[in-house]
């Protein structure tokens, strides 16, 4: 396998894992709980889903054709809380990662060093997945610990859980030696 079709699947993998942190938050929370914030500076988890959605959609629609900043994007707009349900929250945020993953799955090796264009700013096909992987990892990771201030000792933990380090160490030992 080449370099750049192994970068290609583990980009992948990695926006996948991603948002597995997301899907697991958001599928603890409420209609209610999905609109708190702990200040006016802050963004409520809606907000955030809205964000990545507005930014998914323009990034990545014609990602090697047109300019990242499409006309059409409000991103002013995409922070006003107007989701009002889960429901419609994992529509949002489903319809945003349909399109970034049908985009990374119709890139080959040969695009990756091509030269697209975001807010005007020249990047290689490279450098715009990684900072995108990058911006969406920083939401994420909000929302994953507005999701435990929420939630409080009903977190249900997305990874290791405390104390238990050396007994997932041995499952992962036994899983793979």
């Amino acid at each position: 396998m080449r370099v750049e079709e192994e970068y290609l699947k583990v980009i992948i993998k990695r926006f996948q894992s991603v948002k597995e942190l997301g899907d697991k938050t958001i599928g603890q929370l409420t209609d209610e709980q999905i609109h708190w914030v702990l200040n006016e500076a802050s963004n409520s988890i809606a907000v955030i889903v809205k964000h990545l959605n507005g930014n998914m959609l323009s990034r990545w629609t014609d990602f090697l054709t047109s300019d990242g900043e499409k006309p059409a994007r409000n991103r002013d707009q995409e922070f006003e809380d107007t989701i009002r349900s889960v429901q419609e929250l994992k529509s949002v945020w489903e319809n945003g990662w349909n399109v970034l993953f049908q985009a990374l799955h119709e890139l080959n090796g040969n695009d990756l060093l091509q030269t697209i264009l975001i807010r005007s700013e020249k990047h290689t096909v490279i450098d715009a997945i990684e900072r995108q992987l990058a911006h969406y990892a920083y939401h994420i990771g909000q929302i994953v610990y507005i999701g435990k201030l929420i939630k409080g000792k009903d977190w249900e933990t997305l990874s290791i859980p405390k104390g238990k380090s050396k007994a997932y160490l041995e499952q992962m030992q036994r899983k793979y030696n």
